[in-house]
């Protein structure tokens, strides 16, 4: 019906430079091996998806509406929000607990935890913003937001949980940034 901004050509260049980037600064630090790339790559490829997901579509000749600011965010706790839609955000949301904990191993959990909340504003700002200027496809939700966050607290607790004994320590300490 509208033409969009594809989806691929914009995420794929995205999640390769920061691959790159990643890589290279493992590599600069002393601590590149296979197992830290993989969470590199692991945290590139989730970053994409969850971008191509929350931010896309965004039209580009949907036609302008005089629409109020607030039709493109919901600022209601809980109000009309499913069950379904929490457990998603709370399961999409979980590996970046844990991907960001291996990835930033000398800050504290609720530094860890803090950046995924960024990372959630970042994408509910997204969200507004193409939605009230480039006929963007989303709604921010503080709803999406809080169950975010949740799903990046059990992420860390998760992993905080599954490395408990000696030889799962070393496990972990292999993918671990330090």
């Amino acid at each position: 019906m509208f033409d969009e901004v594809p989806v691929l050509p914009v995420v794929i260049p995205l999640a390769l430079a920061t691959l790159a980037v990643l890589v290279w600064h493992l590599r600069r630090s002393g601590l590149l091996s296979w197992p830290r790339a993989t969470v590199a790559l692991a945290l590139c490829v989730y970053v994409a998806g969850v971008v191509a997901n929350t931010v896309f579509p965004i039209f580009l000749d949907k036609p302008s509406a005089s629409v109020p600011w607030h039709a493109y965010i919901s600022l209601t706790p809980l109000g009309g929000y499913e069950a379904v839609d929490a457990a998603v955000n709370v399961c999409v949301f979980l590996p970046l607990g844990v991907l960001l904990s291996l990835a930033l191993p000398r800050w504290s959990w609720w530094g860890v935890l803090a950046a995924a909340a960024a990372f959630s504003v970042g994408i509910e700002l997204t969200q507004y913003v193409t939605a009230h200027l480039l006929g963007g496809g989303h709604v921010a939700d503080v709803n999406d937001l809080a169950f975010n966050v949740v799903g990046a607290a059990l992420g860390i607790g998760l992993l905080v949980a599954l490395v408990r004994g000696p030889r799962a320590t070393r496990l972990a300490d292999r993918f671990r940034w330090a």
